[in-house]
């Protein structure tokens, strides 16, 4: 898309140039355009009037014309009394939107948006996570992987969370046991207080976030530059029991490690020995512990000279012999029992 940049198109949805106008409205009246037609107007995509199709990604989707006008509506009360100017202009974009809302079929214009919505960004991603921020009122639950957080991480979404506690909202995180290791995240937790309460896992699914159990955000590529917006009920129960069953497996995090009974091994190792029995090789352990492999291929040495195992050939006998194959007991004594808040 060189050449076409945001100096070519300085407008907002309430007044889209001529290009955008005729892509749009192609769009509306068919369903879907391909890609390349929107390449002259990256407008549509910059202001989400186009979002890919999830099931082809060459074809770009238009949200609908009714979300459009409660988006522009919604941005006009908020900002009508810094900028009066603005008022006449997307009152006039609403009734263009209500007249192409009109010619769609009453199932794709339905007012609550699409089931599920590719976001290609972080800009967009960050919007649509503000926007869901703002509109929770009772519960977040998410799933952070990876190990030690960064603080840019933590930075990054650290005024949604503010914006959560200050309204009463109750959080839940599933983390990591590395995770436990991060100053920064226990910075973060001390400074949420108890709206936050914190457990660990030695694996967990992919990032995962939940507001209100109405509305999920999980990544849509490997490299989380892309996430998907779901928000069809079905779909988001499912995650949301997902999300219950690994709370109950979970230890709080202000609760310490078990032990794993065998002296000389510690709970990391117990993990990384039963990961071993089923076959995996050291750069898959070290990504579902959130660990390096340097650091899993130490913590292997070191298991190797406990159990006394020469290759490691010798070490899956051992390991199996030791009983570290198996399961590790939760710290939680029983899956109703609610674990104190971290503070």
């Amino acid at each position: 898309m060189a050449g076409h940049g945001a100096d070519e198109h300085p407008h907002g949805a309430d007044r889209l140039c001529d290009a955008g106008d005729r892509v749009y409205s192609r769009a509306v009246r068919r369903g879907r355009v391909p890609r390349r037609d929107a390449e002259p107007v990256p407008c549509l995509l910059e202001l989400a009037l186009l979002h890919p199709d999830p099931d082809d990604m060459d074809w770009l989707v238009p949200t609908s014309p009714q979300e459009v006008m409660t988006r522009l509506l919604r941005g006009m009360y908020d900002e009508v009394s810094a900028s009066q100017r603005r008022l006449g202009s997307a009152v006039t974009a609403v009734e263009w939107y209500a007249g192409l809302g009109r010619q769609v079929r009453p199932a794709a214009a339905a007012s609550e948006g699409p089931a599920i919505r590719v976001l290609d960004g972080l800009a967009r991603i960050q919007a649509a996570m503000d926007e869901a921020t703002q509109a929770c009122t009772a519960e977040v639950l998410t799933v952070q992987p990876g190990g030690i957080r960064r603080e840019a991480e933590l930075s990054e979404g650290l005024h949604r969370a503010l914006a959560l506690r200050g309204r009463g909202v109750r959080m839940r995180d599933l983390y990591t046991h590395v995770a436990r290791h991060g100053q920064g995240l226990l910075t973060y937790l001390e400074l949420m207080g108890d709206a936050v309460e914190a457990r660990t896992l030695d694996e967990v699914i992919d990032r995962l976030i939940l507001f209100d159990r109405t509305v999920a955000f999980i990544p849509a590529n490997s490299d989380r530059t892309m996430a998907l917006e779901l928000r069809h009920p079905a779909l988001v129960e499912y995650l949301v029991t997902i999300f219950e069953r690994l709370w109950r497996l979970a230890i709080p995090l202000t609760a310490p490690l078990p032990e794993t009974g065998i002296e000389g091994i510690s709970h990391r190792e117990q993990s990384i020995a039963a990961l071993l029995a089923e076959g995996h090789q050291d750069a898959v352990i070290a990504e579902r512990l959130g660990i390096s492999v340097r650091t899993c291929r130490a913590h292997i040495a070191r298991l190797s000279e406990t159990l006394g195992a020469a290759s490691r050939t010798q070490l899956g006998v051992r390991i199996a012999q030791a009983g570290l194959d198996g399961p590790q007991r939760s710290a939680l004594s029983g899956p109703g029992q609610e674990s104190p808040s971290v503070r």
